[in-house]
């Protein structure tokens, strides 16, 4: 991990957390932060199956906002951890759904980076009468072409990670990368789905940052809930029409939103911020010229934390 941003705000206990059953097999994580009284925000991570970190509860002024973050299904501290079944996008817009009406918010500020700023405007779109606004970094809209660059286009930066995520998968297989891992994380064999989820894992970790991370963050309950999660959602087109979420911005045109994206990311790469941008007259895009995709890289952490604070006092982005 890199070192922590100083523009983060101090780190922060949960006033409250709890488990919410959300359906026969899953069991969802929460946690409340910051002023019971304050502004609402929901917090969305990425991935899908990346999960929380206690970081995350630090780009908000805590006396000022009202912060619920909670472990998506099959992430993090949420039971069954990398469970597929019963996890697609419409059910996690619910899951956020009964959050919202379990702690009696009418309104709130939509936050979601990666992975999350794909849920975030799917949320958006479906329920634009329950939001605020959106903060949203380094956007992935789950088009085609994005996840032929996750899986294929890195190469032509990092070919040495690539050639370690092809190593596990028989020539033969390459030619469908995602079908290949799809059909071992998927399964119920550990002796197959532990190393490709390690292997899928760690070809993403390893290119968050701009620059090379000593300690890379990892852990079976980070690999498996990624691996499985993110290959799971990506066979499914993450469960949108093609380009769904461009196609309905006007949805949520009327609300502020701020894009924050780093120059150099190879997960998420501009070109999706552009468009969205560029289909949403009234958002604000903030290009970080020396970042990759990680929200704790010190240019993006910085212009999140700007942007919740310019939310706090003008309800708006400048």
């Amino acid at each position: 991990m890199p070192a922590i941003p100083p523009s983060l705000f101090p780190p922060i206990l949960p006033n409250r957390h709890g488990m919410l059953a959300v359906d026969e097999l899953h069991t969802i994580y929460w946690e409340e932060v910051g002023n019971p009284n304050g502004i609402p925000v929901i917090f969305l991570h990425g991935g899908p199956g990346a999960g929380l970190s206690p970081q995350h509860r630090r780009f908000f002024d805590p006396a000022v906002y009202r912060v619920i973050l909670f472990d998506q299904r099959g992430a993090g501290k949420s039971i069954p951890l990398g469970e597929w079944r019963n996890n697609t996008t419409q059910l996690l817009i619910e899951d956020i759904e009964r959050l919202r009406a379990m702690f009696g918010i009418e309104r709130w500020l939509v936050f979601g980076g990666s992975w999350g700023s794909t849920l975030a405007l799917a949320y958006g779109q479906a329920h634009p009468q329950h939001c605020l606004g959106f903060v949203l970094r380094g956007i992935f809209l789950c088009t085609p072409a994005e996840i032929e660059f996750f899986l294929y286009g890195v190469q032509w930066f990092y070919p040495e990670l690539y050639d370690d995520f092809i190593a596990p998968i028989p020539p033969e297989e390459r030619g469908d990368l995602l079908k290949a891992y799809t059909r071992r994380l998927l399964c119920d064999d550990p002796q197959q789905y532990w190393p490709a989820a390690r292997a899928w894992s760690r070809f993403e970790g390893r290119r968050v940052f701009l620059l090379p991370q000593e300690d890379e963050a990892s852990s079976d309950t980070l690999d498996l809930g990624v691996g499985r999660l993110e290959s799971h959602y990506m066979a499914n087109g993450g469960f949108l029409d093609n380009d769904q979420l461009i196609r309905d911005v006007d949805r949520i045109a009327h609300l502020p939103a701020v894009i924050v994206q780093g120059r150099y990311d190879v997960i998420c790469p501009p070109l999706s911020a552009y468009r969205l941008h560029q289909a949403w007259p009234g958002s604000r895009l903030r290009m970080i010229p020396d970042a990759g995709h990680g929200a704790l890289e010190h240019g993006i952490a910085r212009a999140l934390v700007a942007a919740t604070e310019q939310f706090k006092r003008f309800g708006r982005f400048e």
